[in-house]
């Protein structure tokens, strides 16, 4: 029997979660969407290290109703809290294949666009740095890129040769997409010139998940098979480190917004979480989860989150 880390924190809801998203801008840090039957709930959310009396705290502001079963949600760099009215714009993929873009100022005023083009399941979302494009990867082996500022228009279309698994844009090169295929295959794009800057080809498969670290912009991780791929973009010809993580195959990596050097991961046996440095194969946190229902960094602080059934989980994460 493993053993579990207890989480530091934990949310019970009354449905289960079929994904959620932390928000990540600087003044909506303490934002977090959950998708559960029907609906997105808008919560807020602060840490004891925020708060003056030191406690856990969440608070649901606003249900926004949700047509189809939602797979994903990524937060518009635009969303601010520190405005009136406020500004919160998210997009979600649903079991329908339409991505729907929500406005909503968290109090009457809610508004929902579609955006149809996919026509399988759409397994990411991401929004560049300014908010001008989003773009999304779906199983009909596409990866779309759509305007912002002409009316959410598809304005191009990047074809894969698999499945579209993950989809990243950076920071510091806004210009630039990462576009992770199931088969392995990992692209970096020039959303502008619509030109393949580099390729990555992982020595396993199927990609499952892989992302694009905040912290090190020529660092990039894979989930293949079980294995945790990495590689230094400076030297894209062979992985700079293969390391075996979950033993019957992985689903999903997420990379320490603060550091390159941990990894978050949820695999098989048991739906397990594996928190891990880059160094060590002893794992920071582990724990079952038997129900995914999505995994997230803090941007800001050092905790990591997972779903699974009706909770969410929060694990400060100690890497000193």
């Amino acid at each position: 029997m493993r053993s579990s880390t207890p989480p530091t924190h934990l949310i019970n809801l009354k449905e289960q979660i079929y994904c959620f998203e932390i928000c990540g801008n600087d003044f909506a840090h303490y934002l977090i969407g959950i998708a559960v039957t029907k609906k997105v709930v808008l919560a807020l959310l602060k840490f004891p290290e925020e708060t003056e009396t030191e406690s856990f705290e969440y608070l649901p502001t606003k249900e926004i109703y949700h047509e189809s079963r939602c797979h994903a949600i990524a937060f518009s760099p635009s969303t601010s809290l520190a405005c009136l009215p406020k500004v919160v714009m998210f997009c979600t993929a649903g079991a329908d294949f339409i991505l729907r873009i929500f406005r909503s100022d968290l109090q009457n005023s809610d508004t929902v666009q579609e955006l149809k083009g996919h026509t399988n399941y759409v397994n990411d979302l991401a929004w560049e740095p300014e908010g001008e494009f989003l773009a999304s990867v779906s199983d009909d082996h596409s990866c779309r890129i759509w305007s912002s500022i002409n009316n959410f228009e598809s304005v191009t279309t990047f074809c894969l040769n698999s499945a579209g698994m993950s989809v990243k844009w950076h920071p510091e090169e806004p210009s630039k997409v990462l576009v992770a295929e199931k088969n392995g295959i990992i692209h970096l794009y020039n959303a502008k010139s619509q030109q393949v800057i580099l390729s990555l080809e992982s020595p396993k498969t199927p990609l499952m998940s892989a992302d694009w670290s905040l912290h090190n912009r020529m660092y990039v991780a894979a989930l293949c098979g079980g294995d945790i791929i990495t590689w230094d973009l400076r030297r894209t010809c062979r992985p700079a480190d293969i390391k075996q993580i979950h033993e019957d195959g992985g689903r999903i990596v997420k990379i320490s917004p603060n550091t390159d050097q941990v990894t978050a991961s949820v695999g098989r046996p048991d739906i397990t979480l594996k928190v891990l440095t880059a160094k060590s194969q002893i794992p920071l946190i582990e724990s079952t989860l038997k129900l995914y229902g999505g995994l997230a960094w803090h941007s800001r602080l050092p905790y990591v989150a997972a779903a699974f059934d009706r909770k969410l989980c929060f694990w400060k994460v100690q890497t000193k």
